[in-house]
């Protein structure tokens, strides 16, 4: 088995990376450590930034993963800020930002880059399209899961348990990386 570690303390990236991964003959563990976040205005700039430094730092193949939060009616705000945003005034702030506006389209772009010390990362990207919530419900997640609604739903991603929550959530870019490292 390959091993590949994922540089997160977040446990669900970790669980859907072993879910992904782990079938296709890679092992997956994890390192809880701080990397620089360059300002960049896409998600992917910002992972790929991580995942070169953290390669290199530890001299070993990396997994690192940035999200945001991208709501079209705000020109994509939060997008990059979405932890800093979720920090600063929360779901109720955008909630508030949202008032009387009718294009409530909003998505998540996830970004996975892979890298091996002293290479250059490659990105996967993936997108789980949905739209903000007039208010919030639920009670399973955290944060945006109590706002944010899935596309085809009518209810938030709070409203569902762990097991049907991650369902919604777009597995493209684990299955395009466990595509391109079965070649390697």
């Amino acid at each position: 088995m390959k091993k590949i570690t994922y540089v997160t303390g977040n446990w669900a990236k970790i669980a859907s990376a072993k879910k992904a991964l782990e079938p296709l003959g890679f092992e997956i563990d994890n390192v809880k450590m701080d990397t620089p976040e360059i300002q960049a205005l896409d998600v992917s700039e910002v992972s790929k930034y991580s995942a070169k430094w953290a390669a290199n730092e530890l001299g070993i193949p990396v997994l690192k993963n940035d999200s945001g939060l991208y709501v079209n009616a705000l020109n994509g705000f939060p997008g990059v800020y979405t932890h800093d945003v979720q920090d600063m005034i929360g779901e109720d702030g955008v909630l508030k930002l949202m008032e009387g506006v009718e294009d409530r389209s909003a998505y998540f772009k996830e970004s996975l880059a892979y890298c091996e010390p002293g290479g250059e990362p490659v990105v996967f990207e993936g997108f789980t399209k949905g739209s903000i919530a007039t208010e919030k419900s639920g009670t399973y997640g955290w944060s945006w899961d109590f706002i944010f609604i899935p596309e085809g739903e009518t209810k938030t991603l709070g409203c569902f348990p762990d097991d049907e929550r991650w369902d919604f959530w777009s597995q493209d870019t684990y299955r395009e990386l466990g595509e391109f490292l079965k070649d390697k």
